[in-house]
């Protein structure tokens, strides 16, 4: 058996199961809980994504793989390329179903034609599926049945049975903007840092983004940007139990300055670091940080 040189904290999860049980919510769920998710993934890529993923080499600690009857013929192998692995890395295997009922009930509300082809009826199509899944599902160490679930329950059944221990159950995503850029849609929570003291006219610092320590520690140099952490990561202290009472589980909170390149960028990345240090699961996007290069 092969020595496995997985880091600590590593989980790799491939989701699997019927088609209309569920399973793309399932996927959005592991999304929100922090993991790396990856649609239709070939199965014969899941070894090398494995690899370099659960050894250290990915920058995400967990990742979710959906692998389902789009793959037609190839995901007979599944099975052995499951075996293998588990051998050698934290792997679940999750298989999401419910009833024939169900099944076909979810396909009449949609008016989708079922995956093993638009010419077969619903139920047959349902039944050859079934069959075809029952050895993945027979190796399965999980198995969720969504017949009686709401989308609801199912979401918390899945996020009871993943949370990370120790982590909140909250994804935060910061994102950073230029205004010249137009505001992010889809931000909760919009800061305007334009306020403080610019590294853009700084001919030294000028060229590096707020990623860079010397441009971090010039914007942290000055008073306000101090008061102003403090401020908001005590609002965010104060909100985001609110929010999560409320039932939100993903948050994004958008920092912006006049390009997206420096304040922005600072801002975002010391919010997330202490975000992460109370156990909020965080997300860093910099949307303008190559086009402000321009």
């Amino acid at each position: 058996m092969a020595t496995s040189h997985t880091q600590p904290n590593r989980q790799l999860v491939i989701l699997t199961g019927l088609s209309g049980s569920g399973k793309g919510s399932v996927l959005r769920t592991f999304e929100d809980l922090g993991f790396y998710c990856v649609d239709n993934l070939p199965v014969s890529f899941i070894p090398s994504f494995a690899e370099q993923s659960m050894d250290g080499a990915g920058e995400f600690e967990r990742a979710a793989l959906l692998v389902d009857a789009r793959e037609g013929e190839q995901l007979k192998r599944l099975p052995e390329v499951y075996r293998k692995l588990r051998r050698e890395y934290p792997a679940t295997l999750v298989f999401v179903e419910a009833s024939d009922e169900a099944l076909a009930r979810r396909f009449s509300e949609t008016r989708r034609p079922h995956p093993m082809g638009p010419e077969v009826p619903i139920l047959e199509g349902i039944r050859l599926e079934r069959a075809q899944m029952a050895p993945i599902r027979e190796i399965s160490d999980v198995v969720v049945d969504t017949t009686k679930f709401t989308v609801h329950e199912l979401r918390q059944f899945i996020i009871d049975r993943f949370q990370k221990a120790g982590r909140r159950p909250m994804l935060v995503s910061l994102v950073s903007f230029g205004y010249r850029f137009g505001l992010p849609s889809d931000a909760d929570l919009v800061f305007d840092v334009r306020f403080l003291p610019n590294p853009h006219f700084v001919a030294k610092l000028r060229p590096y983004s707020g990623k860079n320590a010397r441009v971090a520690r010039y914007i942290r140099s000055f008073k306000q940007t101090g008061e102003f952490l403090r401020r908001i990561e005590g609002l965010l202290e104060y909100l985001i139990p609110h929010y999560i009472s409320e039932g939100k589980s993903y948050l994004t909170i958008a920092f912006g300055c006049t390009g997206g390149r420096h304040r922005s960028v600072m801002m975002a990345e010391a919010v997330a670091k202490a975000l992460a240090k109370r156990g909020y699961t965080t997300k860093l996007e910099h949307r303008d940080l190559e086009r402000s290069k321009t």
